[in-house]
C-alpha cells in the first residue's frame, strides 16, 4: 500500500491492476474484485492521508469513494 501511494499518480499501479483483470477476464467485471477492493484501499488511504479536497486520476472523488466502499460492504 504505501509503494503504491508513493506513485505518479498516487494508486496507479491499482488501477492498472483493474485494467489488466478485465482484458484477461473478457470484461466480466465481478472476476476483478479483488483488484476494485485493492484500488478503494489504497484511495481510502490516499484521501485519509492528503485530505478529500486532494486527487488523482486513479481514484474516484472522495465522497464518491466511500459511498462505493459502503455499498460493496453491503453486498450493492
Amino acid at each position: 500500500l504505501k509503494e503504491d501511494l508513493q506513485t505518479d499518480p498516487p494508486c496507479h499501479p491499482r488501477a492498472c491492476a483493474i485494467q489488466n483483470c478485465l482484458q484477461k477476464s473478457g470484461y466480466k467485471e465481478e472476476r476483478c474484485q479483488k483488484e476494485v477492493d485493492a484500488l478503494y484501499e489504497c484511495c481510502n488511504a490516499f484521501y485519509k492521508d492528503k485530505g478529500d479536497d486532494a486527487s488523482t486520476v486513479s481514484c474516484p472523488k472522495a465522497n464518491l469513494l466511500r459511498l462505493k466502499m459502503k455499498q460493496r460492504s453491503q453486498g450493492l
